[in-house]
């Protein structure tokens, strides 16, 4: 158990070393810089220009300056905002928390809802129930997460029945802890509605495949021959001997916690990461977008250990290093 956990952070750090090189080079090999508008100005000076990339180190090898990143990295400041004149995780930080917040919230709901429509729809194939889950999950995945962004806030902005744009409202700060809550909870409801509903079709689809594929199995016919049945034979018995397939989609619905929310969050208006790496894209902040970067590798790499950790504690086929363990 230890070497597979030690082979696993191993390789989750070399990983993760592998895409800071990829992500630094790869922005700054792009053509064009944060300082490409500034030269379009007449009253600004060439020299002026070369002073500013001399201050931010941009006319420095590209080996040099990844070192100077890296080093900035441990400081845990994370380069360096020209655009904000500020360390990049101090400008950072407070999007982040709210895209966490929003993305949190999105992916548990989808496992709450996903959970047992998956298992009650395998239980009941081909029935009125299996067949509405499948049409509508059909639906949902075929609709583009922009459209359905798109469609829900056309809806809340004419009925009003929902406050659009930003996380709190006027007088925010003058409300009570609940009525506090209560705000952020409306603002949120629309872009967690959206990510609920393009998540959890590819959840329930996977979910019910593995569910019905292990009801066919003989040890559940044993069980209900023992007069083991409904719930308790779904949840108790099916679902854990289903869970590998559940657990893997897991780490990579966690992985996704930030990529699947920052198109929302431009669409809707949620101060989280979103808006602020569209900002720093077009602005060609380089140093922001390979931490927003970063931070989606570093999902990914947390989701899929996270993932390796449940299939350890669930499938005592990995704890002994049986060639069957999936």
């Amino acid at each position: 158990m230890k070497s597979y956990v030690a082979r696993r952070l191993a390789r989750a750090v070399l990983l993760l070393f592998a895409v800071s090189v990829l992500c630094f080079l790869l922005t700054r090999l792009a053509p064009g810089s944060f300082f490409d508008e500034i030269r379009l100005n007449p009253q600004i000076s060439p020299q002026t220009i070369a002073a500013l990339q001399a201050r931010y180190g941009l006319d420095e090898p590209l080996p040099l300056r990844y070192g100077r990143w890296a080093r900035s990295v441990a400081r845990g400041d994370f380069g360096f905002s020209i655009a904000y004149n500020t360390p990049v995780a101090q400008l950072m930080w407070a999007p982040a928390k709210h895209t966490l917040l929003l993305g949190g919230v999105a992916m548990l709901l989808c496992w709450l809802i996903s959970i047992p429509l998956a298992v009650w729809s395998a239980a009941y194939e081909r029935s009125w129930f299996d067949r509405g889950v499948s049409a509508l999950t059909s639906l949902f995945i075929s609709i583009p997460e922009i459209v359905l962004a798109l469609a829900l806030l056309a809806f809340a902005m004419r009925s009003h029945a929902l406050p659009v744009g930003g996380m709190t409202s006027v007088g925010f700060d003058e409300l009570t802890a609940w009525g506090k809550a209560v705000d952020i909870a409306r603002h949120m409801l629309a872009p967690v509605v959206i990510l609920v509903l393009v998540g959890t079709p590819v959840i329930v689809r996977h979910l019910r495949a593995s569910v019905a594929e292990v009801l066919h199995a003989p040890f559940v016919e044993a069980a209900r021959g023992c007069g083991i049945g409904g719930a308790r034979l779904l949840f108790r018995h099916v679902l854990p001997a289903a869970a590998n397939p559940a657990i893997s989609l897991f780490g990579l619905s966690l992985a996704a916690l930030l990529s699947g929310s920052l198109l929302v969050e431009v669409v809707t208006g949620w101060p989280g990461l979103g808006p602020l790496i569209l900002d720093a894209t077009l602005a060609r902040d380089l140093d922001v977008v390979v931490a927003a970067a970063m931070l989606g590798a570093a999902m990914m790499i947390v989701g899929n250990f996270a993932a390796d950790l449940l299939l350890l504690a669930a499938d005592p086929r990995i704890r002994t290093g049986s060639p069957d363990a999936g």
